[in-house]
């Protein structure tokens, strides 16, 4: 795959391999498959930050903030009430549409999430952004390891990371894995 290889020349994964994760387990769990592009990103990375702004979900992670699990549930939660006061973002309208999440970003409440939609492989489904603390959705209609990437680099179509475009370009980017930046311990 060649987004995970430029992601992998352009920002280093950790030099021990992230855990196992059972992705038949995972994906009954959520009631869904996923994408290919996140399994693998997931297998490269595990969770933890990119840039210190994004931060990646992976299921049965040792820390809340970052298992996709206790994330989805928590954002259906949340979403549920929104909903009672907002209107869903156009690609929500669909019968049967949802979100699912898979990164959030440091500090400001912003989710990203897949748009999940009926009759849709997840290799198709595509990224919406989630200002967190406001009403605003941008949809990009990429999947999750692209739309990661193209914030990477900044070639991204987004009114959100600015702060990373912005920032002198730098010749590697970092990875941190949740273990150490969140501490040895877990749940």
């Amino acid at each position: 795959m060649i987004a995970l290889d430029t992601l992998v020349r352009l920002c280093r994964p950790p030099a021990d391999p992230p855990p196992a994760v059972d992705w038949a387990r995972a994906e009954s769990a959520l009631g869904t498959a996923l994408p290919a592009d996140y399994k693998r990103l997931v297998e490269t990375y595990g969770d933890g930050v990119f840039d210190e702004t994004i931060w990646l979900l992976v299921p049965d992670s040792a820390h809340d903030d970052c298992d996709l699990h206790a994330q989805t549930a928590e954002r259906e939660e949340i979403l549920a009430g929104l909903w009672k006061f907002e209107e869903r973002p156009a690609g929500l309208r669909e019968a049967g549409a949802r979100v699912l999440p898979w990164a959030f970003e440091e500090g400001t409440g912003a989710f990203l999430y897949w748009l999940v939609r009926p009759g849709r492989h997840p290799d198709a489904w595509t990224v919406l952004h989630h200002e967190g603390r406001g009403p605003l959705w941008e949809h990009h209609e990429t999947g999750c390891l692209a739309f990661l990437l193209a914030v990477l680099t900044g070639t991204a179509e987004t009114e959100y990371f600015g702060h990373l475009r912005e920032a002198p370009k730098q010749a590697e980017h970092l990875f941190e894995t949740a273990g150490r930046a969140l501490g040895a311990t877990g749940r």
